[in-house]
């Protein structure tokens, strides 16, 4: 082993002279600065000192030396002191001890980065696996909605109806909303547009005077016995027939014979003069059915004459006035007849035949422009048995692709 002093302006310096003369394997032991002393450090200036060594080839090949005697006796006592032992083992297994210490908060790290990339990707699943599933409801629900605007036009629900409907339940859609929410939705709110219906009722005072207007060919005279049979046969009330049908011989003829079935009294009206003439006769009775020409609603002349019929006695007698309109007529021409008749007086309405079309969309489609209330509706020709109150229910489900009532 060779250990030697260099000395230069700094330590730089010092370990560059140091290479030159032992070789670049040298191995730096100290670096100390070098200060002068007495008068001559005041003019010279400082040097720095570094002390090497370097292990000669022969030592290097050498096995390790053998001590013997008192020098033996030394080392081996150096080799077993506690101090030496500390001194030399602990470092090592301190390193040891750090060296796991790292790996196992390494291995930690580790695990927690997966299992916190596992949860991100189970998240990531959920929500994508969630979001397929509200796309999917969203999905279900649009095509239901379809599904219910479809039936509805096939039931000739007008369309303008028909989308009002599916805007009012599209507005209260929730992801997680079900069909049969959806469905019991738009029941309840078509059942809300039909309204209660109103039918017949008693006069405070004195008997009360029900009209029956509408176009030819409705069934009015027939409606008429059915809703007379009833008051007469199931409540016991007085009734009288009127008919201001001096048009159809027919029509006048036929209500004569109801009129006698019912062992009821029956005239025929020509002028406005009898039609208070009849009140006075009918004054203690319940009811006094009349019956009215059923015209083109295009025959101003006929509206007018009608129109004097019905408001001749509006300053001594209360009234009901009901519209009857076939459910076979096309919507065109009963929203013409409807508005007819809305200028001539307030009405309610009646609709006949039910028995002879498969679809009811009219119902609705009337009931929604007039805003007139919903009364009776008749399903065959027997008297009186063919005639109900309607039911919005039943027809709701009509409506939406149930069976037939």
């Amino acid at each position: 082993m060779i250990i030697k002093k260099f000395q230069g302006k700094n330590e730089e310096e010092a370990i560059e002279a140091a290479k030159k003369e032992l070789g670049p394997s040298i191995v730096i032991m100290n670096v100390k600065p070098l200060k002068k002393k007495g008068f001559h450090k005041l003019f010279s200036k400082s040097k720095t000192e570094v002390t090497v060594a370097l292990e000669e080839e022969s030592e290097k090949s050498k096995p390790s030396p053998s001590y013997t005697g008192f020098e033996a006796l030394v080392s081996d006592q150096m080799s077993r002191s506690p101090l030496r032992e500390e001194q030399k083992l602990e470092p090592v297994k301190t390193m040891e001890q750090n060296g796991k210490a790292i790996e196992e908060k390494l291995n930690n790290l580790q695990l927690f980065l997966e299992q916190q990339l596992q949860k991100t990707e189970e998240e990531k699943e959920k929500e994508k696996d969630s979001e397929k599933e509200d796309e999917k409801e969203n999905n279900q629900q649009i095509i239901f909605l379809k599904l219910l605007y479809n039936t509805m036009i096939e039931n000739e629900i007008h369309e303008v109806n028909a989308n009002q409907l599916i805007d009012e339940v599209e507005k209260l859609l929730k992801p997680n909303m079900t069909i049969d929410h959806i469905l019991a939705n738009i029941y309840q709110k078509m059942i809300l547009k039909f309204e209660k219906p109103q039918t017949i009722t008693p006069s405070e005072k004195g008997p009360k005077l029900i009209y029956f207007v509408g176009p030819t060919g409705v069934g009015k005279t027939t409606t008429i016995a059915k809703i007379a049979s009833k008051y007469r046969v199931e409540e016991k009330k007085k009734i009288a027939l009127l008919t201001a049908d001096t048009y159809r011989i027919a029509a006048a003829e036929q209500l004569r014979t109801y009129a006698s079935i019912l062992e009821v009294p029956f005239r025929i009206i020509y002028t406005v003069e009898e039609m208070e003439d009849a009140y006075q006769d009918f004054k203690d009775y319940d009811y006094i059915f009349v019956d009215t020409a059923g015209h083109s609603h295009h025959n101003m002349s006929q509206k007018e004459t009608m129109e004097q019929f019905i408001h001749s006695l509006d300053m001594h007698v209360e009234k009901e006035v009901y519209l009857v309109l076939s459910a076979t007529t096309k919507y065109r021409d009963l929203i013409d007849i409807a508005d007819i008749y809305s200028k001539i007086t307030e009405y309610k309405l009646i609709f006949t035949k039910l028995d002879e079309t498969t679809t009811f969309g009219n119902l609705l489609n009337i009931k929604l422009h007039t805003k007139a209330p919903m009364s009776y509706v008749t399903c065959g020709q027997n008297v009186p048995e063919d005639i109900l109150i309607f039911n919005p229910q039943n027809t709701v489900k009509q409506l939406l692709g149930g069976k037939r009532f």
